[in-house]
């Protein structure tokens, strides 16, 4: 929920500066002691190199701007560090920082180190300083020089709040759905802000790699969930569905990849395929393709990579309709969406969508065909690294 208005988000961040300056000033000196070893000009924060999909759209552009040889900034404590491996680019810098800065308790070398980046960066030939959904990106911003462009990447409202403080600043605000774009063109509207600042709004799709069709005809229908396993994906209720369904003797056989054991006893399902975290690209291929529907009951959706994916692959999604999905999901046209917004409802809902799916074959044909097409009209590769070439590295089509 947008609360904090454009005012008060200034006053925050003013407030912030005053508190910290002693800290940020000696993480300049530091900086000017000791410059970076090699030159760099494009400068990507990103959280950590966990597995996931905000990760990969950052490992993905990374890659079409690769030639330019940035430099990457990690600044979180990673969960599993899964990715981490993939962003070992030639050519590309990477630094992490978060063992000195995502410590709450010794904060204070945050404020350092914002001080000792923020040198790095103004003494820098034409800079661009590039944010990948962390909060670290924001807290360089006030410290660079004001003529160094500034280009943000948002998947999720999380921090509209406190971002809108820098709408003055941020040069570009690309947003990875529509609805969002559309959520912060109604807080600047709220906030009467200078309509120019619309002007830096943009929106681009993702990019997936778009896989040969392949048909499959499983005896049972073959439903997967992919994901994390964070309280946002409501594991426990693709659980619930599953048992009921087992229990009802639907014929119907439930998988799930991902770290889901945080959220659910996977003991009390032995009916379910767990394979935890997959980093094998091989075998993600496969459970993709080997799938019928993909299953999801998030609270809130930012970033559907694995919808994408899933769509490329001409199978079903069945998701709640939150955030960003009914961008790419419309109910019985390529997909089925839950409506219901309470959980045991959402769970008897995600049944009966199941059901209908099993008891309508032609279901499965229909929206896998309209799903691929949409996926091969919209995630194309050239065109996501077009846009981000656009708008990093000032090329013109």
């Amino acid at each position: 929920m947008l609360t904090m208005t454009y005012q008060q988000a200034i006053w925050k961040l003013r407030i912030e500066q005053i508190c910290m300056f002693p800290f940020v000033v000696l993480g300049k000196l530091f900086g000017l002691l000791f410059p970076l070893k090699k030159k760099y000009s494009v400068f990507l924060f990103f959280p950590s190199g966990d597995i996931g999909g905000s990760p990969q759209v950052n490992l993905d552009i990374t890659h079409c701007i690769k030639d330019a040889q940035p430099l990457i900034i990690f600044s979180k404590k990673p969960r599993n560090n899964q990715f981490r491996k993939f962003f070992d680019i030639e050519g590309v810098g990477l630094i992490d920082l978060h063992p000195y800065i995502d410590k709450k308790i010794f904060h204070f070398i945050n404020f350092f180190f914002r001080g000792v980046v923020a040198t790095w960066i103004n003494k820098s030939e034409n800079p661009v300083v590039f944010g990948g959904e962390t909060i670290f990106f924001y807290k360089i911003i006030p410290h660079i020089r004001k003529n160094i462009p500034c280009v943000e990447l948002c998947h999720l409202d999380t921090w509209l709040n406190y971002t809108i403080g820098f709408a003055k600043r941020i040069d570009k605000r690309i947003f990875s759905t529509i609805k969002l774009k559309q959520d912060v063109i109604r807080q600047y509207d709220t906030n009467h802000m200078d309509r120019s600042l619309y002007e830096r709004l943009y929106f681009i799709d993702n990019a997936i790699d778009i896989p040969i069709l392949k048909q499959v005809n499983n005896e049972q229908t073959e439903v997967v969930f992919i994901g994390r396993g964070s309280p946002q994906k409501r594991i426990h209720l693709i659980a619930a569905i599953a048992k009921k369904m087992h229990e009802a003797g639907d014929k119907i056989h439930f998988s799930f990849v991902g770290d889901v054991e945080k959220i659910i006893n996977i003991a009390e399902f032995p009916y379910c395929k767990f394979y935890g975290n997959v980093s094998d690209q091989v075998l993600m291929k496969d459970i993709y393709a080997r799938s019928d529907i993909l299953i999801l009951t998030s609270a809130f959706e930012g970033l559907p990579i694995v919808v994408m994916t899933m769509m490329s692959y001409g199978k079903t999604i069945l998701s709640t309709a939150v955030n960003g999905i009914p961008d790419y999901i419309s109910h019985m046209e390529n997909g089925l969406l839950i409506t219901e917004t309470e959980e045991d409802k959402i769970i008897d809902q995600g049944v009966q969508l199941l059901r209908l799916f099993i008891n309508s074959p032609d279901l499965k044909i229909k929206f896998g065909k309209r799903s691929r097409e949409i996926a091969i009209e919209r995630f194309s590769r050239k065109i996501f690294c077009k846009h981000y070439r656009e708008l990093l590295l000032g090329e013109s089509s």
